[in-house]
């Protein structure tokens, strides 16, 4: 009863911490999510529409391919293979997050957290030390997710009363949110600060290298995270904790 009691507080606290952390990841989703809307409308969808398809689908390149072959009267089969190959990099993303979970752990969180697999998502859950807490996705996801929905919808009502470089131009909070993720770690450590500035520098040369530049978005980054991964991997190999991480909170 005790542990019944220690484990629902620690996980009203993952979800008070995922909520507080989910609000600036709603935020920028709404923006983007806006403009996702817009885009939507173009291709000739009703605003519930639009928002059924940010509900069912958290990934704002994946849906604007998919926008983008519906309003080109595209097949469900190349909309559905379009729409993998963009959000393919969520594989590796899950393989990773699957490291850091409990392994009894019932399926059905594990169902729910890959459902909402995203880079913002990923990335402040992954940043937390030990085994993830499902309640810490929950909460974030209780605030983010909605905003992405209902700023869908409201972007195909606009329609276009509002430039799309205006409201593209407030996806930018996205870009400092990532910053505010990746900084903190790489001022510990100048072996993950190089990581990332050669990530840079590659994902830059990648859209101009010849034959590589003609690969889709997602493509490019699911190789390049493989690649600079594994050689990080093997360059500067991980030692084992000597005593077991606590769970987060």
């Amino acid at each position: 009863m005790q542990n019944y009691s220690l484990r629902t507080i620690q996980n009203k606290t993952a979800f008070k911490n995922g909520f507080k952390d989910g609000i600036p990841i709603g935020l920028g989703y709404f923006a983007v999510a806006f403009s996702l809307g817009i885009a939507a409308k173009h291709a000739g969808l009703s605003p519930f529409q639009g928002f059924l398809a940010s509900f069912l689908c958290n990934a704002s390149a994946g849906e604007y391919v998919g926008f983008t072959l519906i309003g080109a009267g595209a097949t469900y089969i190349e909309i559905a293979l379009a729409t993998f190959v963009a959000n393919a990099r969520y594989l590796l993303m899950s393989c990773s997050m699957s490291q850091r979970l409990d392994s009894k752990m019932p399926f059905i969180h594990r169902i729910l957290m890959g459902f909402y697999i995203t880079d913002e998502f990923f990335g402040i859950a992954i940043a937390k030390h030990g085994t993830l807490n499902p309640y810490y996705t929950y909460g974030a996801v209780s605030f983010a997710a909605p905003c992405w929905a209902v700023g869908t919808a409201l972007g195909v009502l606009a329609g276009n009363l509002l430039p799309v470089r205006l409201v593209s131009a407030f996806s930018v909070a996205l870009f400092g949110m990532f910053l505010a993720i990746i900084i903190p770690p790489a001022r510990k450590s100048k072996i993950l600060c190089g990581l990332i500035l050669l990530s840079f520098v590659c994902s830059f040369a990648g859209g101009y290298i010849p034959v590589f530049c003609d690969l889709a978005d997602g493509t490019r980054t699911i190789i390049l995270t493989v690649v600079l991964s594994a050689l990080a991997a093997l360059i500067f190999p991980r030692k084992e904790e000597d005593e077991e991480e606590q769970s987060n909170e």
